[in-house]
């Protein structure tokens, strides 16, 4: 039998990790690429793939698959954890990624501002959760991605009607938020990324307002004209805000996306990525490529495992 790699990768989209796995190639980091798809695990199999795992779950699979592995790999990765892999973005960071509520929840805990919010599990419950919001206001499912399951209801009536209709959307899980919409001022949403805890870079995503996605890497701006990203300077208060929100989400890579309230002047967080799979030509936008600095985080963790072992 082969030893194991020191490093697996456990992924879903076919396409967004094909840059990091060529830099991993480049640099002779050996790994073993894990696809979600047809994959099963055996409670009496004791033995991790790799001792270091990375997670690449990305929260829009269910959008690419009825059967998809978001509520899966919770149980996995515990099999895994608890069977003495250290698992990148393991079982407490995707407990906040695949949860709105949560990364509400855990922005607030810091002291900082999020969009006015309500949490509901009945769809007849969104108008009195509604009642004392500022209109517009957005109904978002609790576990999405690429901006699906958000809905603007510009007045009450409009999302009186939506109930009644029954078209307001639902989510996996049940759960949904009600948020005031939050106008952006320049239309502007910034993506701070973090790895291992600390910033790495922002990137400022412009949008005319007509899309909720705002996915900046290579296979996601195909199909939006609409958005565009550049290279964000945030300060270090930001910086600051940014770190403490990836600590206490136990996110070891992530995105933490803002925006500055219109009507305030307010910096309000609004949402927790724990899918990086960074920005469409890095190179142009930053003048550096992050999947090198990502490549030396996954070699120290390897390193620092083995030390660990000997």
């Amino acid at each position: 039998m082969p030893a194991r790699p020191p490093l697996a990768i456990v992924y879903e989209h076919p396409e967004w990790f094909k840059p990091l796995f060529a830099t991993l190639d480049r640099r002779g980091i050996p790994y073993r690429a894990i696809r979600f798809e047809d994959h099963l695990f055996d409670l009496a199999d004791r033995t991790p793939p790799a001792p270091v795992i990375f997670s690449r779950l990305a929260m829009s699979s269910f959008l690419r698959q009825d059967e998809h592995p978001i509520f899966y790999a919770q149980a996995l990765y515990a099999h895994w954890e608890l069977n003495g892999a250290r698992v990148i973005n393991g079982t407490r960071a995707l407990s906040v990624d695949a949860s709105k509520a949560r990364q509400m929840a855990v922005i607030q805990a810091q002291g900082l501002s999020i969009p006015a919010t309500r949490v509901v599990h009945r769809r007849a419950d969104l108008e009195a959760a509604a009642q004392g919001l500022r209109f517009p206001v957005i109904v978002k499912v609790n576990i999405g991605g690429s901006g699906s399951g958000v809905v603007r209801y510009d007045t009450p009536d409009e999302l009186r009607a939506a109930v009644l209709a029954g078209t307001t959307p639902t989510g996996i899980d049940g759960v949904c938020l009600v948020q005031e919409y939050v106008p952006a001022r320049n239309a502007q949403a910034v993506r701070m990324e973090t790895l291992d805890g600390k910033f790495l870079y922002a990137i400022a995503l412009n949008t005319d307002g007509g899309t909720f996605d705002l996915c900046p890497a290579d296979f996601c701006l195909v199909d939006k004209p609409t958005v565009s990203a550049v290279e964000f300077k945030p300060d270090a208060e930001t910086i600051r805000e940014t770190e403490a929100i990836a600590r206490a989400s136990n996110m070891d890579i992530g995105g933490i996306e803002f925006m500055v309230d219109d009507r305030d002047g307010t910096r309000r967080y609004y949402d927790i990525n724990g899918l990086s799979n960074f920005v469409a030509d890095p190179l142009n936008v930053l003048g550096w490529d992050p999947h090198e600095q990502l490549a030396d985080y996954l070699q120290q963790a390897i390193h620092t495992y083995q030390g660990k072992a000997a």
